[in-house]
């Protein structure tokens, strides 16, 4: 074990849209979690790797703390409440305001129960006047003793450095868990899935809620040629048409631009064929949560 050399879990919490994957892409640098513009996008406990000569720091980026409304949105609120208590640090990104809603003030709440030594992370900094940050951060440390308080811009990844830096100073001194090139621990099919629902998500825009999931039927190398066979599921027979488009229109964009990203990420030619599905009500199921990866014995 390397002298002097901390390693830690650090997780990510906050309301959706607020930037918590793009500021997990931006410290690790590479596209990991997805980035949607539509809220409640990141469904499992990322767990990406980032590793310097100081120590090791592990996020598991939790789905936001929301109010439930089924079966998949209790799944989510218990893995986020529960995780807070199981980690070294809780980073809470917010918006740069002067205001206090009740979206945040529900998370509040939520972190008077913890125990866990809390950084406000303020993200967004480059869409506001240097002098309004000093406003925000004093809103924000009469409701909560935080343990430290860093603005940054998950976007252009101004004062990530220095998050990096405090969030160090917090963690215990250990072994490191992972190898120096372990960026995350998902399963290659768990992040394929998740990047394909990442472009249905932007290339359908509004048209879908999100209620859609992705099951990968058969990932298979071949000649040097990655084979994925996948299904996008939805929940009803007129978002099925949508997602095929006039003629497969939509489906060959949304398999061309999901294909570009998969042999990024596998650095190998990849061909790609999807198909979609309907399931009604899959995200009230047990058993079909069961089936796209959300177990609770995860949790």
């Amino acid at each position: 074990m390397k002298e002097n050399f901390k390693s830690g879990f650090v997780t990510l919490i906050g309301r959706p849209n607020v930037g918590k994957s793009t500021l997990m892409n931006q410290l690790i640098g590479q596209k990991i979690a997805i980035t949607s513009n539509k809220p409640q996008t990141t469904r499992n406990r990322i767990q990406t790797v980032l590793t310097t000569e100081e120590g090791q720091i592990v996020f598991v980026d939790t789905p936001g703390i929301h109010k439930a409304k089924n079966k998949l949105g209790e799944y989510m609120v218990n893995i986020a409440e529960r995780s807070l208590n199981e980690v070294d640090v809780v980073l809470w990104l917010v918006e740069p305001t002067n205001f206090i809603g009740a979206g945040e003030r529900h998370i509040i709440e939520q972190l008077k129960k913890v125990k866990t030594p809390v950084i406000l992370v303020i993200n967004k900094i480059d869409m506001v006047k240097r002098e309004e940050i000093l406003t925000f951060i004093d809103t924000y440390r009469t409701e909560y003793d935080f343990a430290e308080i860093v603005p940054v811009s998950a976007r252009s990844g101004e004062n990530s450095d220095e998050l990096v830096r405090v969030i160090m100073q917090y963690l215990p001194y250990g072994p490191q868990f992972y190898d120096e090139d372990t960026i995350t621990d998902q399963p290659e099919r768990q992040i394929v899935a998740e990047l394909i629902r990442e472009k249905a998500l932007h290339c359908l825009q509004e048209e879908i809620p999100h209620g859609i999931a992705v099951a990968i039927d058969r990932m298979k190398m071949q000649n040097k040629v990655m084979h994925i066979d996948a299904t996008i599921i939805c929940e009803r027979d007129s978002h099925k048409g949508i997602i095929i488009g006039k003629q497969g229109g939509m489906l060959k964009k949304i398999g061309s631009t999901s294909r570009y990203e998969i042999e990024r990420l596998l650095d190998c030619k990849v061909n790609l064929k999807l198909w979609v599905k309907v399931q009604k009500n899959w995200r009230d199921s047990d058993f079909l949560m069961k089936n796209f990866g959300y177990h609770e014995d995860e949790m």
